[in-house]
């Protein structure tokens, strides 16, 4: 009787199209409720084994990937110098935020075009206080010890939480003169609180232990700690970037320098007052590209623009190095 009835129908769905296609979507959704269903892993839950792989690069290793960002990275620089011959024509002629009928603003000279070659996560929280790091899951799946400098901690410690809590092995060293320790987030964390090591100490251009509070220079806390290489780098002091920044690149820049001893950076940057002159701002710039650091991110600090009814000077940049050898450009490592 089944028999006659699934014949009948069939029959008549020859001779029926409508009735076909019908009879096609009823079968379809009857086979997809027949499939066995596993519920999505809560977002608490997330396992480094739950990533995604970093980023489909297919067959091209890091370093062809890395390789072939370079090149179209020039091709960037070119277009940035055609700007300023547009504008200036020399750096010291552009108006950083001319504002009226011009539309750029000193940003626009400063994309963030290269590509990570791997996925890009936003760590800590959302608005002020988190950051865009390169290949977390490189970090947290590394072999060699996992490094992490945060210049300016204030009272916020979601970023440094957040990292730690992705990449367990890594730990953390903060420095800030404004606060006595961590925020609530590492030091209420009976985790975290043991891998995050808290100075009150300045950062700075040079090395001045006998000052109020003590500064050093990266270069000094690294040597310190015992720390040939630093993955994370994170800069957010408030003006104090351009001084401090220049002093521990220069040694790094040239064709016989050694490689910089850093993976990626995370950089708020303060264009105040002369440090926002392009005059001022593109020669510190160059500094950082000549040192193998290349943008590949960047977000505005809007609270600053609609709260303070600022100019849009403060900007948030992550920075990947190109040079040497470390997880983010380095297969197998």
């Amino acid at each position: 009787m089944a028999v006659l009835g699934i014949t009948g129908a069939v029959v008549y769905a020859q001779r029926n199209p409508r009735f076909l296609l019908l009879l096609v979507l009823l079968l379809s959704l009857s086979t997809l409720l027949l499939l066995p269903w596993h519920p999505a892993s809560p977002l608490g839950t997330l396992q480094l084994s739950n990533y995604l792989p970093s980023k489909f690069r297919g067959s091209v290793s890091l370093e062809e990937f890395v390789r072939r960002e370079e090149l179209r990275y020039a091709d960037v620089l070119a277009q940035r110098q055609a700007m300023i011959k547009q504008y200036g024509p020399n750096p010291d002629d552009v108006d950083s935020f001319p504002g009226g009928s011009v539309f750029y603003t000193l940003w626009d000279f400063f994309l963030p075009a290269f590509n990570c070659p791997h996925r890009i996560d936003r760590v800590g929280a959302f608005g002020d206080g988190g950051k865009w790091v390169c290949g977390l899951d490189a970090l947290a799946a590394q072999t060699h010890p996992c490094v992490v400098y945060s210049f300016g901690v204030n009272h916020d410690s979601s970023f440094e939480a957040a990292l730690l809590q992705r990449a367990p092995a890594c730990e953390v060293w903060g420095f800030d003169y404004s606060v006595s320790a961590f925020g609530p987030e590492v030091q209420a964390n009976p985790v975290l609180a043991p891998k995050a090591h808290f100075f009150p100490y300045k950062l700075g251009a040079h090395d001045n232990a006998h000052l109020a509070p003590p500064e050093y220079t990266i270069q000094e806390l690294m040597r310190a700690n015992g720390h040939a290489f630093v993955d994370v780098l994170k800069v957010d002091i408030e003006g104090g970037e351009f001084d401090a920044l220049a002093a521990f690149l220069k040694p790094f820049i040239g064709a016989d320098a050694p490689p910089l001893p850093i993976g990626q950076l995370q950089i708020e940057i303060h264009a105040w007052g002369d440090n926002g002159r392009f005059g001022f701002f593109y020669p510190w710039w160059t500094l950082l590209e000549r040192a193998g650091l290349r943008p590949f991110f960047t977000e505005p600090n809007m609270p600053h623009v609609s709260h303070m009814r600022a100019r849009p000077d403060v900007v948030e940049y992550s920075f990947i190095n190109v040079r040497g050898q470390h997880a983010l450009i380095t297969s197998d490592w």
